[in-house]
Formats: C-alpha cells, sequence, structure tokens
C-alpha cells in the first residue's frame, strides 16, 4: 500500500536506507555519494539516456546533469522481488531552475545497495514539449 506525505511524514528510511539515502544525497549534490548507493553493475535508467552503467558513469551523468535540481519524494510504494530484493516506486516531483515535472522513479534494492534505478517522466507530450520551448 502507498504511503503518501498528506497522509504522514513520508520516511523513506523506513522502506530503504539506500532510497533515502539516495534522495538526502541528490538534493545536497553529493552525486559522488550518490553513485556510491549503485552496485559495481548498477544502472541508471534516466529519461531521453541509454542506459548508465557502473558508479563512477553514473556520477559522470549526475554531475553535468543534475545540478541544482532538486527531487521531492510525495508517495513510496515497496513489494518483494526475486533473490532477496525489494522493488521500490516513489512518485514526487524534481525541480530544476527551469521547470518542474512529476516524476516515478523504480528502485531494485539488495542488500541496502541499489541494482537499479529508473527515473520516469509522468508529463504528457504536450507538457514535455513546453518544456523543450523553455
Amino acid at each position: 500500500m502507498p504511503t503518501n506525505v498528506a497522509d504522514a511524514t513520508l520516511d523513506l528510511a523506513v522502506v530503504s536506507a539506500a532510497v533515502d539515502r539516495y534522495f538526502a544525497d541528490f538534493n545536497a549534490g553529493d552525486y559522488r555519494a550518490v553513485a556510491a548507493l549503485f552496485e559495481a553493475d548498477g544502472v541508471l535508467l534516466a529519461p531521453f539516456e541509454e542506459p548508465i552503467v557502473g558508479p563512477e558513469a553514473i556520477y559522470v551523468y549526475l554531475q553535468a546533469e543534475a545540478v541544482n535540481m532538486r527531487a521531492t519524494p510525495v508517495e513510496v510504494e515497496a513489494t518483494p522481488g526475486p533473490d532477496d530484493t525489494q522493488q521500490v516506486e516513489v512518485k514526487g516531483r524534481v525541480k530544476t531552475s527551469l521547470f518542474s515535472v512529476n516524476v516515478r522513479w523504480t528502485f531494485v534494492v539488495a542488500a541496502d545497495t541499489l541494482q537499479s534505478a529508473e527515473i520516469k517522466l509522468l508529463a504528457s507530450l504536450q507538457e514535455l514539449m513546453q518544456i523543450d520551448r523553455g
């Protein structure tokens, strides 16, 4: 069952310490710490990008693309996965200096490390076109 910020204070650490640290480190601009949360072959699936594999590549990507972004988780839902993994889906917003957009992050967590993180923009094509025009 989803946990919503409107119902109570959203505490991602209860669901996954790795996911909690992902958002805390991301919002602090500590992209090296964010990348360190991923397994050696961990994957970041960012919008409009090929899969970014490994902590160093993830760090380089975030350092280039995520500066001054702020991610606000609003709702979280966790489900058990295969092989002692957990899938954690977080819905929220990302704010940049130019726009804000609704986002869904889907994390696969194993032993408190991230196997993968997929970021999906929850915007219509029309909304995305308006963002591109700036």
